[in-house]
């Protein structure tokens, strides 16, 4: 693979999307170009109804070391407001796609350190092999975790949060799941492959836009009083459901013993 196309995508698959980060000799680390390639390609997939589910992982042996070095040494001699701006875009494409309207899946294999374990915090699923290793460690540099921190704090709550952030800690995928970063924990390719094709399918099961909704009912649900305009809202949201298209299709599947039209 070449370093000239930093980042693959692959849709040869009926509904499902690959992005492969593409800087194997790098360990797959972050750099502008990377940054704009998965900010354009998780922007256009938001209009991609036929794509069902996104996977993302590493070319080579890492998922993503994070920070390019280079990077890193070029923004020492910037301004602050350049700084800013180079940290803007990369919170844009970490939003970009924490908020993609269909599934993602993480498959990683070796480091996801840094940014790397950001864009792993911003996925809805994650899959890592027993090899995986994880960190934050930004402090151990002077810096703080500040654009991928709203996705951590996410998967892993404010207290586990404090104790990564201020440790740089690195602690393998079976510490990982125990902490909700990771989701499933597979021994080698071979199990990593079988999970991810076990994930597709789960995912092709239901039914698009009601797997969109549900994704965005966390988003509307957590942390909000358990109130009477959230009891309003969430029986609102059931009822639009009820009297969807997908709604009345996967009732009349149901009671008729047959595949609903969506998982034919």
């Amino acid at each position: 693979m070449s370093d000239e196309t930093p980042v693959l995508f692959d849709a040869t698959r009926a509904g499902v999307g690959v992005i492969t980060l593409n800087r194997p000799e790098k360990h797959n680390a972050f750099n502008p170009d990377v940054v704009k390639h998965l900010t354009d390609l998780f922007e256009e997939l938001r209009g991609q109804d036929h794509i069902r589910v996104v996977i993302l992982k590493g070319a080579g042996k890492s998922f993503s070391a994070g920070a390019d070095i280079e990077w890193m040494r070029a923004a020492g001699d910037w301004t602050h407001s350049d700084n800013e701006e180079d940290a803007q875009a990369l919170a844009e494409m970490l939003h970009k796609l924490h908020n993609l309207p269909m599934p993602t899946i993480a498959l990683v294999q070796g480091p996801a350190i840094a940014g790397g374990m950001g864009l792993v915090a911003a996925c809805d699923i994650v899959v890592a092999m027993k090899g995986a290793m994880f960190g934050l460690s930004e402090v151990h540099l002077g810096l703080s975790p500040a654009t991928i921190s709203p996705y951590v704090i996410e998967a892993v709550g404010p207290r586990m949060a404090r104790a990564l952030f201020a440790t740089g800690e690195r602690f393998d995928a079976g510490y990982a799941e125990k902490m909700g970063l990771v989701h499933y924990v597979v021994k080698d390719q071979d199990e990593l492959a079988d999970m991810e094709e076990h994930l597709v399918s789960l995912i092709f099961k239901g039914a698009p836009g009601a797997i969109t909704d549900a994704l965005e009912l966390v988003d509307d649900v957590k942390f909000r009083e358990i109130n009477k305009s959230l009891r309003h809202m969430t029986a609102k949201r059931i009822a639009d459901r009820r009297m969807s298209d997908e709604g009345k299709e996967g009732l009349s599947a149901y009671l008729e013993k047959r595949k609903p039209s969506w998982a034919e």
